[in-house]
């Protein structure tokens, strides 16, 4: 029973990115019919927001302290970080949770890029056909990718959870299992919980807010919408938006399970594809369920007793699944009739 839990938790963390990334991408695809291959971008770009903000607060100053020399009789250099030298122990605190402050930057950020991607790129091949899309969007994510090598780096950064969410919790104490027979790391629990915030969050919006119900409408008869005198557009642009930021958080909130690097956002993105193909492309729901499926289902998959039993089936599970979904659902399992199909 142990184990078991454990590998549910472990699917848990990693479907909450799959479903994220995969609500943004169906999203997209609903709302303007685009096959956005530069999504996984957003996702790293989020994740760089946070490397970015961690950078930026960790800025010091150098001072010499003629009290302490160093082996060759000179002054010891001491590094402080401004904001600690200018708001002390809040200043240390701000930096120690950067990640989670990161979040106030990401918002505003992702927004931009995503009415800017679709404002400048997207809007023009809406009638394109899809292979035309993904080429684009594809051709996009490369750009991103290799601007952030060239700022960043090749090697992945680290970043810190803050020190209270480093530990590990008693999960079957929490439950009411036997103390100390599950434990898990604190951060990967707390990742959970905020995709579900966020997803709960989407859901939200679109279902009982005005603006949601336009786009859910525009989402169903873009024209009829259009011809009551809705500027679907715009709304739609604003949606791009929304979908990056979902991304981009999902990124930010992932920087301490994986430390950050240039081509994070292409592994993401193949996986999240796959989730929304087998979840049903348009569906959102689909895109959620299907994310915290394979997310489970790949955790079991690693581990050693079943790859003991078949080599590298980790890999391709996920893959083999889709395979099954789509010979017995071939619009996944709560796709939308006319999706696709053409």
């Amino acid at each position: 029973m142990d184990a078991i839990l454990l590998q549910i938790l472990n699917g848990l963390d990693k479907g909450g990115a799959y479903a994220l990334i995969a609500l943004g991408l169906t999203i997209i695809f609903g709302t303007l019919g685009v096959v956005n291959f530069a999504h996984g971008a957003l996702f790293m770009l989020g994740a760089f927001v946070a490397v970015s903000v961690k950078a930026l607060l960790s800025l010091d100053k150098v001072t010499l302290d003629p009290t302490q020399t160093t082996a060759w009789g000179a002054p010891m250099e001491i590094r402080v970080p401004y904001i600690e030298a200018w708001l002390g122990d809040f200043g240390a605190t701000l930096l120690e949770y950067s990640v989670p402050l990161s979040i106030l930057v990401a918002i505003p950020f992702m927004l931009l890029i995503g009415i800017a991607m679709e404002r400048g790129l997207i809007r023009f091949f809406y009638k394109r056909p899809h292979a035309e899309q993904i080429l684009v969007t594809f051709g996009l994510a490369i750009v991103i990718q290799e601007i952030i090598k060239s700022m960043y780096g090749a090697n992945p950064i680290p970043q810190p959870a803050p020190e209270v969410a480093k530990g590990m919790i008693d999960f079957g104490r929490m439950i009411g299992l036997d103390a100390g027979g599950v434990v898990y790391p604190a951060w990967r629990l707390i990742y959970f919980l905020f995709s579900a915030l966020i997803i709960a969050l989407v859901f939200a919006f679109l279902q009982f807010t005005t603006f949601g119900m336009v786009v859910r409408a525009g989402m169903a008869d873009r024209e009829t919408v259009g011809l009551l005198g809705i500027d679907i557009d715009r709304k739609f642009t604003i949606v791009f938006g929304i979908a990056a930021v979902v991304a981009g958080l999902a990124g930010v909130m992932y920087t301490p399970i994986l430390s950050p690097d240039y081509h994070m956002g292409m592994d993401f993105l193949v996986l999240s594809f796959v989730v929304v193909v087998v979840g049903g492309m348009g569906s959102l729901g689909g895109a959620v369920a299907a994310g915290f499926l394979l997310g489970i289902v790949q955790s079991f998959a690693s581990m050693n007793e079943v790859k003991n039993i078949i080599p590298g089936i980790d890999q391709v599970i996920i893959y083999l699944i889709a395979m099954i979904v789509l010979l017995v659902r071939p619009r996944g399992l709560m796709g939308r009739k006319g999706v696709m199909e053409s």
